[in-house]
Protein backbone atom coordinates (compact mmCIF):
# COMPACT_ATOMS: atom_id res chain seq x y z
CA UNK A 1 0.00 0.00 0.00
CA UNK A 2 2.76 2.41 1.05
CA UNK A 3 4.37 1.83 -2.13
CA UNK A 4 1.58 2.56 -4.65
CA UNK A 5 1.02 5.52 -2.54
CA UNK A 6 4.99 6.85 -3.41
CA UNK A 7 4.07 6.19 -7.10
CA UNK A 8 1.20 8.03 -7.30
CA UNK A 9 2.60 10.93 -5.05
CA UNK A 10 5.51 10.96 -7.29
CA UNK A 11 3.43 11.04 -10.67
CA UNK A 12 1.30 13.87 -9.31
CA UNK A 13 4.61 15.61 -8.14
CA UNK A 14 6.54 15.28 -11.51
CA UNK A 15 3.36 15.62 -14.09
CA UNK A 16 3.79 18.29 -16.58
CA UNK A 17 1.99 20.97 -16.30
CA UNK A 18 0.25 23.06 -19.06
CA UNK A 19 1.64 26.22 -20.13
CA UNK A 20 -1.34 29.41 -18.80
CA UNK A 21 -2.61 30.69 -21.58
CA UNK A 22 -2.02 34.32 -21.68
CA UNK A 23 -4.69 36.56 -23.58
CA UNK A 24 -3.57 39.13 -25.70
CA UNK A 25 -4.74 42.43 -25.27
CA UNK A 26 -6.56 43.62 -28.73
CA UNK A 27 -5.67 40.13 -30.57
CA UNK A 28 -9.51 39.46 -31.34
CA UNK A 29 -10.42 42.85 -32.45
CA UNK A 30 -7.30 42.74 -34.49
CA UNK A 31 -8.15 39.38 -36.65
CA UNK A 32 -11.87 40.71 -36.90
CA UNK A 33 -11.03 44.16 -38.59
CA UNK A 34 -8.65 41.55 -40.95
CA UNK A 35 -11.34 39.50 -41.71
CA UNK A 36 -13.37 42.26 -42.71
CA UNK A 37 -10.75 44.07 -44.79
CA UNK A 38 -10.08 40.81 -46.44
CA UNK A 39 -13.72 40.81 -47.34
CA UNK A 40 -13.87 44.09 -48.60
CA UNK A 41 -11.40 44.37 -50.81
CA UNK A 42 -12.79 40.62 -52.48
CA UNK A 43 -16.19 43.05 -53.50
CA UNK A 44 -15.49 45.05 -56.62
CA UNK A 45 -15.28 49.16 -56.28
CA UNK A 46 -18.30 50.44 -57.67
CA UNK A 47 -17.98 53.12 -60.26
CA UNK A 48 -18.77 56.91 -58.97
CA UNK A 49 -20.78 57.75 -62.37
CA UNK A 50 -22.27 54.47 -63.93
CA UNK A 51 -22.32 54.13 -67.91
CA UNK A 52 -26.08 55.39 -68.72
CA UNK A 53 -28.23 51.89 -70.09
CA UNK A 54 -30.19 52.14 -73.27
CA UNK A 55 -33.68 52.77 -71.58
CA UNK A 56 -32.07 55.70 -69.60
CA UNK A 57 -29.81 57.28 -71.65
CA UNK A 58 -29.39 60.76 -70.12
CA UNK A 59 -30.70 62.93 -67.28
CA UNK A 60 -34.26 64.18 -67.56
CA UNK A 61 -35.14 60.01 -68.61
CA UNK A 62 -33.52 59.03 -65.44
CA UNK A 63 -35.68 61.51 -63.15
CA UNK A 64 -38.99 61.06 -65.41
CA UNK A 65 -38.72 56.98 -64.24
CA UNK A 66 -37.66 57.71 -60.74
CA UNK A 67 -40.80 60.07 -60.76
CA UNK A 68 -41.42 62.16 -57.57
CA UNK A 69 -42.05 65.23 -59.99
CA UNK A 70 -38.10 65.03 -60.24
CA UNK A 71 -38.38 65.82 -63.77
CA UNK A 72 -38.71 69.66 -63.32
CA UNK A 73 -35.24 69.53 -62.00
CA UNK A 74 -33.64 68.11 -65.22
CA UNK A 75 -32.46 71.36 -66.42
CA UNK A 76 -30.18 72.06 -63.02
CA UNK A 77 -27.99 69.24 -64.07
CA UNK A 78 -25.71 69.97 -66.93
CA UNK A 79 -24.09 66.57 -67.64
CA UNK A 80 -24.54 63.31 -66.08
CA UNK A 81 -21.70 63.24 -64.12
CA UNK A 82 -23.39 66.27 -62.87
CA UNK A 83 -26.03 63.94 -61.34
CA UNK A 84 -24.15 61.44 -59.89
CA UNK A 85 -21.13 63.56 -58.22
CA UNK A 86 -23.34 66.61 -56.51
CA UNK A 87 -23.58 65.74 -52.70
CA UNK A 88 -26.54 66.45 -50.68
CA UNK A 89 -25.79 70.37 -50.21
CA UNK A 90 -25.22 70.93 -53.08
CA UNK A 91 -28.42 69.23 -54.30
CA UNK A 92 -30.52 71.43 -51.73
CA UNK A 93 -28.60 74.85 -53.25
CA UNK A 94 -30.01 73.81 -56.51
CA UNK A 95 -33.39 74.18 -54.79
CA UNK A 96 -33.99 70.63 -54.83
CA UNK A 97 -36.53 69.96 -51.75
CA UNK A 98 -37.80 68.66 -49.53
CA UNK A 99 -35.23 66.98 -47.81
CA UNK A 100 -37.10 63.75 -48.46
CA UNK A 101 -36.74 64.29 -52.47
CA UNK A 102 -33.18 64.66 -51.99
CA UNK A 103 -32.94 61.59 -49.89
CA UNK A 104 -35.06 59.55 -52.44
CA UNK A 105 -32.81 61.41 -55.29
CA UNK A 106 -29.72 59.95 -53.37
CA UNK A 107 -30.81 56.53 -52.86
CA UNK A 108 -31.77 55.72 -57.13
CA UNK A 109 -27.97 57.28 -57.72
CA UNK A 110 -26.76 54.33 -55.31
CA UNK A 111 -28.94 51.79 -56.70
CA UNK A 112 -28.11 52.53 -60.35
CA UNK A 113 -24.69 52.58 -59.35
CA UNK A 114 -25.09 48.98 -58.21
CA UNK A 115 -27.29 48.23 -61.36
CA UNK A 116 -30.71 47.91 -59.40
CA UNK A 117 -32.76 49.01 -62.03
CA UNK A 118 -36.46 49.28 -62.36
CA UNK A 119 -39.14 47.45 -65.36
CA UNK A 120 -37.30 47.46 -68.63
CA UNK A 121 -33.45 48.16 -67.19
CA UNK A 122 -32.44 44.99 -68.66
CA UNK A 123 -33.71 45.92 -72.12
CA UNK A 124 -30.77 46.31 -74.61
CA UNK A 125 -32.99 47.35 -78.12
CA UNK A 126 -34.56 50.96 -77.21
CA UNK A 127 -35.32 53.28 -79.66
CA UNK A 128 -36.58 56.98 -78.63
CA UNK A 129 -37.49 55.83 -75.01
CA UNK A 130 -39.44 52.88 -76.81
CA UNK A 131 -38.41 49.00 -76.83
CA UNK A 132 -40.44 46.23 -78.52
CA UNK A 133 -41.27 43.21 -76.77
CA UNK A 134 -41.16 39.55 -78.97
CA UNK A 135 -42.91 35.99 -77.87
CA UNK A 136 -40.06 33.61 -78.65
CA UNK A 137 -41.21 29.82 -78.32
CA UNK A 138 -38.66 27.24 -77.79
CA UNK A 139 -39.77 23.60 -77.88
CA UNK A 140 -37.86 21.52 -75.40
CA UNK A 141 -39.50 18.40 -76.12
CA UNK A 142 -42.18 17.10 -78.93
CA UNK A 143 -45.01 17.53 -76.41
CA UNK A 144 -42.92 20.66 -74.45
CA UNK A 145 -42.90 24.55 -75.64
CA UNK A 146 -41.70 27.22 -73.98
CA UNK A 147 -42.83 30.94 -74.59
CA UNK A 148 -40.82 33.89 -73.01
CA UNK A 149 -40.65 37.49 -73.99
CA UNK A 150 -37.49 38.66 -75.05
CA UNK A 151 -36.53 42.14 -76.41
CA UNK A 152 -35.91 42.83 -80.26
CA UNK A 153 -34.24 45.42 -81.89
CA UNK A 154 -37.28 47.38 -83.59
CA UNK A 155 -39.15 46.46 -86.49
CA UNK A 156 -38.09 43.03 -86.48
CA UNK A 157 -39.92 40.07 -85.61
CA UNK A 158 -38.12 36.86 -83.40
CA UNK A 159 -37.03 34.71 -86.83
CA UNK A 160 -35.09 37.93 -88.13
CA UNK A 161 -33.34 37.84 -84.86
CA UNK A 162 -30.33 35.28 -84.03
CA UNK A 163 -30.76 34.30 -80.81
CA UNK A 164 -27.40 35.42 -79.45
CA UNK A 165 -28.65 38.93 -79.64
CA UNK A 166 -32.36 38.08 -78.20
CA UNK A 167 -32.29 39.85 -74.81
CA UNK A 168 -34.73 38.30 -72.02
CA UNK A 169 -36.94 40.86 -71.01
CA UNK A 170 -37.30 40.44 -67.30
CA UNK A 171 -40.92 41.09 -65.44
CA UNK A 172 -42.72 40.13 -68.38
CA UNK A 173 -44.46 36.89 -68.84
CA UNK A 174 -46.52 35.44 -71.88
CA UNK A 175 -50.57 35.04 -71.28
CA UNK A 176 -52.31 32.64 -73.49
CA UNK A 177 -50.11 32.18 -77.02
CA UNK A 178 -49.63 35.07 -77.72
CA UNK A 179 -50.27 38.08 -75.10
CA UNK A 180 -47.22 39.95 -73.66
CA UNK A 181 -48.05 40.50 -69.83
CA UNK A 182 -46.16 43.16 -67.74
CA UNK A 183 -46.01 46.60 -66.11
CA UNK A 184 -46.54 49.12 -68.70
CA UNK A 185 -46.74 46.75 -71.35
CA UNK A 186 -48.80 48.35 -74.35
CA UNK A 187 -50.00 45.63 -76.97
CA UNK A 188 -49.17 46.40 -81.21
CA UNK A 189 -51.25 45.84 -83.85
CA UNK A 190 -49.17 42.56 -85.27
CA UNK A 191 -48.29 41.22 -82.04
CA UNK A 192 -45.84 41.64 -79.49
CA UNK A 193 -46.04 44.53 -76.89
CA UNK A 194 -44.68 48.16 -76.43
CA UNK A 195 -42.72 49.62 -73.66
CA UNK A 196 -42.55 53.06 -73.75
CA UNK A 197 -41.06 55.44 -70.89
CA UNK A 198 -43.38 56.52 -68.62
CA UNK A 199 -42.88 59.47 -65.90
CA UNK A 200 -43.03 57.14 -62.92
CA UNK A 201 -42.42 53.57 -64.11
CA UNK A 202 -39.50 52.92 -61.49
CA UNK A 203 -41.16 54.66 -58.74
CA UNK A 204 -41.12 53.84 -54.90
CA UNK A 205 -44.80 54.41 -54.44
CA UNK A 206 -45.70 56.32 -50.90
CA UNK A 207 -48.51 55.08 -48.72
CA UNK A 208 -51.10 58.03 -48.16
CA UNK A 209 -52.93 58.67 -44.86
CA UNK A 210 -56.30 57.53 -44.01
CA UNK A 211 -57.88 59.77 -41.51
CA UNK A 212 -54.98 61.87 -40.41
CA UNK A 213 -53.12 58.56 -39.84
CA UNK A 214 -53.05 55.87 -36.58
CA UNK A 215 -51.88 59.04 -34.39
CA UNK A 216 -54.98 61.28 -35.48
CA UNK A 217 -57.11 58.38 -36.58
CA UNK A 218 -59.56 58.30 -33.48
CA UNK A 219 -59.58 62.26 -32.99
CA UNK A 220 -60.45 62.97 -36.39
CA UNK A 221 -62.46 59.65 -36.74
CA UNK A 222 -64.42 60.92 -33.35
CA UNK A 223 -65.10 64.82 -34.43
CA UNK A 224 -66.29 63.56 -37.69
CA UNK A 225 -69.34 61.50 -35.69
CA UNK A 226 -69.71 64.61 -33.67
CA UNK A 227 -70.70 66.43 -36.57
CA UNK A 228 -72.82 63.66 -38.27
CA UNK A 229 -74.77 63.53 -35.70
CA UNK A 230 -75.10 67.43 -35.06
CA UNK A 231 -76.15 67.51 -38.98
CA UNK A 232 -78.27 65.03 -38.40
CA UNK A 233 -80.54 66.40 -35.48
CA UNK A 234 -80.36 69.62 -37.64
CA UNK A 235 -82.30 68.19 -40.55
CA UNK A 236 -84.50 66.81 -37.59
CA UNK A 237 -85.06 70.27 -36.27
CA UNK A 238 -84.07 69.73 -32.91
CA UNK A 239 -81.42 73.01 -33.36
Amino acid sequence: MKSLRIQSALGLLFRPCAAPSVAVPGLRAQARWAHSGAQQAKQPQLPLVPAPIPLVPDVETFLTVIGRGLKQHASKFPTWDALFTLTSDQLRELGIEPPRTRRYLLRWRQRFREGKFGIGGDLKYVENGTAELRVQEIDKTPLLRIRRVVNVPPGKKVEEVSPSEMVRAKGFTVQGVRTIVGPYALPMKYGGARLTVTEGMWEDRRGHKVDGGERRRAEIRFKRRVAERKALREAQGYY
